[in-house]
């Protein structure tokens, strides 16, 4: 299990002006309101909390379990429970264990079960999180609610997670379809992707991807349905020309309908290569 990230040790307040605010409005935090710690707008508590991710697949960022917790006894089930952060407990009974990697060697593979049987289109998935509280109030309010100073907080801790990755050429986030980006008035990929790249100093290209058909919500139809609302509703502009690697930017993955779409229409485009940096996976 990965260590926990020290927020206020891998990323920096993000400009002068934030540090001058901190320093003449104390923070509260922004899950519980207590007084925040650091210099981040966390408390103690809150931010020990945090459903870091712990090792997932590379190609679809599900949560790996040890292959002794393939037998199904009670005993086993807690071990598997218990080695997993406190936020991420809860979801342990619907994450699948996997078996050890061919050639029985120890510890844990790179990719599940299921992606090493139909590998999806994306080079590699990462998560900062899975979807637990405290994201799940912190995630909905940053985008349906304008909360930015939440998105802010995300994308800090994004680019804690994330910066020992390979790097891309860039970073794309995944658009909204202009009809739905002016009923919510901004896109939430994008005011994550912005802060992340000033942190990683990696250039962000929104203009590479386009939304062109507006889809039904992905949260509300079932997996199959998902693959198919997304059929060909991404598109690269005929004069863009993608670099050869880059990452696509979201705040949650669910099934990867919506990444796996992303990710072919840069392929028809050029790109050699393309990850997926995500905040949240829910399991």
């Amino acid at each position: 299990m990965p260590a926990p990230v020290n927020l206020a040790q891998a990323v920096p307040v993000d400009g002068w002006m934030a540090r001058l605010g901190r320093r003449l409005w104390a923070p509260r935090c922004l899950v519980c309101r207590e007084p925040a710690a650091g210099r981040f707008d966390l408390c103690a508590r809150c931010e020990a909390g945090l459903p870091w991710m712990p090792p997932a697949c590379l190609s679809c960022a599900m949560p790996l379990l040890p292959a002794p917790t393939r037998r199904a006894d009670a005993v086993g089930a807690a071990t598997a429970a218990t080695a997993l952060p406190a936020g991420a407990r809860a979801a342990s009974t619907r994450v699948a264990a996997v078996a050890a990697p061919a050639g029985g060697g120890a510890g844990l593979p790179e990719l599940c079960s299921a992606c090493r049987h139909a590998t999806p289109p994306l080079s590699e998935v990462h998560a900062a999180f899975l979807y637990g509280f405290p994201l799940d109030r912190l995630l909905p309010r940053f985008k349906f609610h304008r909360d930015l100073a939440g998105g802010r907080l995300l994308a800090q801790a994004m680019a804690a997670a994330f910066c020992g990755h390979l790097r891309p050429d860039a970073l794309v986030p995944i658009p909204l379809h202009r009809s739905r980006l002016r009923q919510r008035g901004y896109n939430q990929a994008l005011e994550l992707a912005r802060p992340l790249g000033r942190m990683l100093a990696l250039p962000v290209r929104p203009e590479l991807l386009l939304r062109t058909r507006r889809t039904a919500p992905q949260s509300r139809l079932d997996a199959d349905a998902r693959a198919g609302n997304l059929r060909d509703a991404f598109e690269v502009p005929a004069r863009a020309a993608p670099p050869p690697h880059v990452a696509l930017v979201d705040d949650v993955m669910t099934t990867g309908a919506t990444l796996h779409a992303a990710a072919d229409a840069l392929f028809d485009a050029g790109a050699d290569r393309v990850d997926a940096w995500i905040c949240a996976r829910a399991p």
